[in-house]
C-alpha cells in the first residue's frame, strides 16, 4: 500500500530535497507541500494525507500547534516532525503535543523513509538517543506566572506591555525577570530566554 505524504517546510530547497528523497520510495507518495503551518490543516483534509511531515519552525501556526490541531481534528492523520532543532525540550514539546514521530534533519534519508513508515503503521519513530536526553532533563524551575512573562518578554515585548498583558504591575514583572534570572543561573534576561527556549519550557 502506498503511504500518502504532506511535507510542510518553509524553505523551498530544503522542502525540495525532502520531496524528491521521498519520491525515491516506491510505497510513499508526497500528495501535499505547503509552505507554512496555516495551510497544513486544509492541505491534509484535501489531499487525504495519511502522514504529514512537519517541521517546528513556521511562519503562521508553529509546526507543534499545528500538530495539534491535526491530531484534534483530523486524528487518522499521523504526524511526524522533522527539524534541525535537536534540543531535548524540543522533543518533550513534541510528545506533549502527541506527534507520532520526531526525526531531525540531518538525518540520512533511509531513515526519514523509515519513520514514514513507521509512524503510517502506529509505531512511534523517536530518535533514541534524543529520547533519553529528553527525560534526562531537569524539570523546569519556574512557576507557570514566570514563564508567562518570560514567554511575552522573549515576543520582544517591553516591561510596561508585559504587564499589561499579564495583569501585573511593571514592579512585579522587574521582580518576576530578576528571580527568574537568579532561577536559571542566567546572566541577563536575555540568557534566561535562550536557556528558558533551549529547554523547551517557553
Amino acid at each position: 500500500m502506498v503511504i500518502r505524504v504532506l511535507v510542510a517546510e518553509d524553505m523551498h530547497i530544503v522542502r525540495g530535497a525532502l520531496v524528491a528523497l521521498l519520491r525515491l520510495e516506491p510505497d510513499i507518495e508526497v500528495v501535499s507541500e505547503v509552505a507554512s503551518g496555516d495551510e497544513i490543516l486544509a492541505a491534509a483534509r484535501t489531499s487525504r494525507t495519511q502522514v504529514a511531515i512537519i517541521d517546528i519552525d513556521l511562519p503562521g501556526k508553529d509546526g507543534l500547534t499545528a500538530a495539534t490541531e491535526l491530531h484534534e481534528q483530523l486524528p487518522e492523520v499521523r504526524t511526524l516532525i522533522l527539524t534541525s532543532l535537536g534540543r531535548p525540550g524540543t522533543l518533550r514539546r513534541a510528545l506533549a503535543a502527541k506527534v507520532n514521530g520526531f526525526m531531525l534533519k540531518d538525518a540520512p534519508a533511509e531513515k526519514l523513509a523509515n519513520a514514514v513508515r513507521g509512524v503510517a503503521a502506529g509505531r512511534r519513530m523517536v530518535d533514541g538517543d534524543l529520547a533519553l536526553a529528553a527525560w534526562d532533563t531537569a524539570d523546569c524551575p519556574l512557576t507557570p506566572r514566570q514563564i508567562d512573562v518570560l514567554r511575552l518578554t522573549a515576543e520582544g515585548r517591553d516591561t510596561l506591555e508585559v504587564a499589561a498583558k499579564a495583569f501585573l504591575s511593571t514592579g512585579t514583572v522587574r521582580n518576576y525577570l530578576t528571580t527568574i534570572v537568579s532561577k536559571l543561573n542566567a546572566r541577563n534576561r536575555v540568557d534566561a530566554i535562550r536557556i528558558a527556549k533551549e529547554a523547551g519550557w517557553i
